[in-house]
């Protein structure tokens, strides 16, 4: 493969070509959590882990109100980052649902805390309600897997996180 430079042409070498440029770069550190997703062991409750402080912070924001925004626009922000960035990091790994790829576990675990009240209980309840979920992935979360590029790695956590959200509110609900 040849790049032109002006009049000259500049040989490029194919490990050159296939070197991810900025926004891919960008896209990998998005989707692998800033490499959190390349743990050596289960990098996905490692990412749920990462999410905690998150979805902490954004829970006691001074006013209900602003916390719920706050929480709703942070799914919404790691839900479209996630598929971009997934979808990227897919293509760049050449298979679908690379295990590295754990920004889905981050948006899930935000869902699933989403006007949750914060504390040592419903966090850790809701930490053990999501992974089991995301790992036995109750329909339809295991078919939305198979969407396409991104939409696939990201739509079956968020299902999870609406599950374990559900049965969070209802633990919630009956101990008032």
């Amino acid at each position: 493969m040849r790049e032109r430079s002006g009049n000259a042409e500049i040989p490029v070498t194919a490990s050159e070509a296939s070197r991810p440029d900025f926004g891919e770069k960008a896209a990998i550190l998005v989707a692998t959590l800033f490499g959190l997703g390349r743990a050596p062991i289960a990098p996905g409750t490692v990412a749920t882990i990462a999410a905690i402080p998150l979805q902490i912070a954004l829970a006691l924001l001074p006013s209900p109100r602003w916390s719920g925004w706050a929480q709703g626009i942070a799914i919404l922000l790691a839900a479209l980052a996630g598929v971009a960035a997934a979808s990227v990091a897919e293509r760049r790994a050449g298979h679908p649902d690379p295990s590295e790829v754990v920004i889905d576990e981050v948006a899930g675990y935000l869902v699933t805390m989403f006007l949750i009240p914060p504390g040592v209980l419903t966090v850790v309840s809701g930490f053990l309600a999501f992974r089991v979920l995301d790992i036995v992935k109750p329909w339809p979360a295991g078919p939305a897997e198979r969407l396409p590029r991104g939409w696939g790695i990201m739509a079956d956590d968020i299902i999870c996180g609406i599950y374990a959200n559900v049965l969070l509110q209802g633990g919630w609900w009956l101990l008032r």
